[in-house]
């Protein structure tokens, strides 16, 4: 018999057998919205690190933060003092601004849209202590309006699965960096075979030609003249970021509908479903660390 605890506003408690009729009839359901390995709720924050997040978009800023810090990790090994360091794909500024801070350098972040440049411009503006070390530019990986040997390191966050000619941007990378120099670049590759509904909606999404095998990667990398250093399979991280877009879509669908318009939503709406298989079944993601020989 349920006890009513009469500090409590929000009705009766649940009765020992009530809990236990719950997990007996829902459990499995639990299991597959919470996860099966405890039942419990997970440490998606560690305790103490920072404020702690609280929603879905939360917790994809707190990823993305994680991962550029340990990017940024790896690259600043081995680093000369003031460093010059090339951002190929700056996005909206911040993983540069944090890669300046992290080895001491200074940055150069390049982007294609107008829009992430002055998003770039207001993340610098706002940031301190970084006085004519961090500039953001208009470039192309594919074309770079920078002489040879300019370089110490470079590092490209999810940009080359965007390229067209990803070849033509990795000797460009190459030809930039100083002899000894390092390119850190993240970058998918397809597993088996994909149904067509399900790759055009990755490539139109994601804006890229499809992700080839990681073979053709390797063998473009040894074309351009790289050596590898490092290689790190983190597939399941885009597994799981393919899984939270489609929920935070669905989330906040009225709301992308307001700000973007129906005509936006009429065209992603067929999109998410397939986009969401092919990363889960058919993408992996690797981390290279590349080197540019002495000689």
């Amino acid at each position: 018999m349920a006890v009513t605890d009469s500090s409590a506003s929000s009705g009766p408690a649940p009765a020992p057998e009530e809990v236990g009729a719950m997990y007996d009839r829902f459990g499995d359901l639990l299991a597959m919205v919470l996860g099966r390995s405890a039942l419990h709720v997970g440490m998606f924050v560690p305790h103490g690190e920072r404020t702690a997040a609280t929603s879905l978009l939360g917790l994809s800023d707190l990823a993305q933060d994680r991962q550029t810090e340990f990017l940024a990790d790896i690259l600043a090994e081995g680093l000369p003092p003031d460093p010059r360091l090339l951002d190929i794909g700056c996005g909206t500024g911040g993983p540069a601004i944090h890669l300046a801070r992290r080895t001491g350098g200074r940055v150069t972040g390049i982007t294609v849209s107008r829009e992430q440049l002055a998003r770039c411009g207001e993340r610098l503006n706002a940031a301190t202590g970084l006085e004519g070390r961090v500039d953001f530019t208009y470039g192309n990986v594919m074309r770079l309006d920078h002489a040879d040997d300019t370089y110490d390191a470079a590092w490209s966050v999810d940009c080359f699965p965007h390229l067209s000619d990803r070849p033509a941007g990795l000797r460009e990378a190459r030809r930039v960096l100083r002899p000894g120099g390092r390119l850190l670049m993240t970058e998918f590759a397809r597993r088996g075979t994909g149904i067509p509904p399900e790759t055009e909606a990755f490539t139109q999404l994601w804006a890229s030609p499809p992700p080839t095998p990681f073979a053709t990667l390797l063998g473009e990398v040894e074309e351009a003249g790289f050596r590898v250093a490092r290689v790190q399979n983190m597939t399941a991280n885009v597994a799981l970021c393919g899984e939270l877009m489609y929920v935070l879509y669905q989330e906040r669908r009225d709301e992308i509908e307001q700000r973007f318009g129906k005509e936006a939503v009429a065209h992603t709406d067929p999109l998410m479903e397939p986009f969401r298989a092919f990363c889960r079944d058919h993408v992996d993601y690797y981390l290279l660390l590349l080197g540019k020989p002495e000689i």
